[in-house]
């Protein structure tokens, strides 16, 4: 059985499905690999790494397509909407395809997907088991986003980040306020603390208040009712306008306190809820930073534009996009991890097999046979459910 990887083809992509590092375990397995040239090269992984670990280099993208009975991307169609399209071409029938496809938020590439005969697996929707921690691709790609968003803010706001004690006078540390504590979230308080800076944090979901407080912040404490803010897989649940508009006003008085503000809350397939209003960040210090982590799908502020940086009222809001992109080693390492795992626990013997009764098979697979077939994206689309999706839903 051939794996391939092909060369990332969004804009601004570094990243690359395998590392060499990872290519033994895929041999001992029975697996042969094939790189197309310079896959790695925007990580830092040269052709030679990966052919000194037992891979081959493929010279064109369609010769990995066309030999791989497995590809492995990060950004697959669908996570890639206009230069992956033309890999739609080079895909055949009962080929594998696994890597971030987002199909809760472009569900019409899955159906072209399914409708080449692609068996397609989405790294976004591994369920948050236990047995699934290690190929948990969001929560690795989270973490490098929380480290280099404060890395961000920390250049961008005119002061340094600890307390200083000179001969000049003493130096006050920066004010961090971070909004959601999730695995982003977490990373960022962590990152920010050891930069020095006084870390203040809130959540939605009052069970992360510990977690909050063993990376050294501050939990806010916002006196909403918090039954029913946590959905599935641990992420915060998307409420109606109310309760954002209760929580807005609440939340003002820590933001015109902050100098910087890192927002990370979103919910997986939606719209971020707008939790920064204009008139906050109006209220805010001149030369303060809001850095918006959430702005690929729309933004906690209302002010963000993805992929740019602005000032608004004296604030300077970075709309962070792709940020793990931006740190393409470490990010390339860990993705790679969490993908060989996946694919190593569905092959037995050099040969593949989808148990329809595993839940990470059951949750990941968006398409098989010409068909979508997760419960959740045929919904999206308005096609009818089958048998065998109301089992899978079950």
């Amino acid at each position: 059985m051939i794996i391939g990887v092909p060369k990332e083809t969004f804009p601004g992509e570094r990243r690359v499905a395998l590392i060499p590092a990872s290519i033994p375990s895929l041999t001992k397995a029975k697996l042969d690999v094939l790189i197309e040239t310079g896959a790695g090269t925007a990580a830092g992984f040269p052709d030679a790494a990966y052919q000194e670990k037992g891979a081959k280099i493929a010279a064109r993208r369609a010769e990995v397509f066309g030999s791989a009975d497995v590809i492995l991307q990060v950004r697959a169609y669908g996570a890639n909407p206009e230069a992956g399209h033309a890999d739609l071409d080079l895909m055949r029938r009962d080929q594998i395809v696994i890597g971030f496809l987002e199909p809760l938020s472009a569900p019409k590439a899955a159906r072209e997907m399914a409708e080449r005969g692609v068996v397609a697996l989405s790294m976004e929707l591994m369920p948050r088991i236990t047995r699934a921690q290690s190929m948990d691709a969001l929560s690795s790609m989270a973490t490098v986003a929380g480290y280099k968003a404060v890395l961000l803010a920390a250049e961008a706001l005119p002061r340094m980040f600890p307390m200083l004690m000179t001969a000049a006078g003493t130096v006050a540390p920066a004010r961090v306020f971070v909004i959601g504590a999730g695995v982003a979230g977490l990373q960022a308080i962590a990152t920010a603390k050891r930069l020095g800076a006084v870390v203040q944090a809130y959540d939605v979901r009052p069970a992360v208040k510990e977690q909050v407080k063993s990376v050294g912040a501050k939990f806010v404490e916002l006196p909403l009712e918090a039954a029913g803010t946590e959905g599935t897989g641990g992420y915060a649940k998307a409420m109606d306008e109310a309760f954002y508009q209760r929580q807005r006003e609440m939340m003002a008085r820590v933001v015109a306190e902050s100098d910087v503000v890192i927002s990370t809350a979103a919910i997986p397939g939606k719209r971020a809820p707008v939790l920064i209003t204009s008139k906050m960040v109006e209220g805010m210090a001149p030369g303060s930073v809001i850095l918006d982590l959430a702005a690929e799908s729309g933004g906690n502020c209302e002010l963000t534009k993805p992929g740019q940086t602005v000032t608004a009222h004296g604030v300077t809001l970075i709309g962070a996009v792709n940020l793990a992109s931006t740190v393409p080693y470490h990010a390339s390492q860990m993705y790679a991890k969490n993908i060989a795992t996946f694919l190593l626990s569905i092959i037995k013997e050099g040969r593949l097999g989808f148990n329809p009764e595993d839940e990470i098979i059951r949750e990941t697979m968006v398409t098989r046979g010409g068909d979508v077939v997760h419960p959740q994206i045929r919904e999206l689309l308005g096609l009818a459910k089958t048998e065998s999706t109301e089992k899978q839903k079950g």
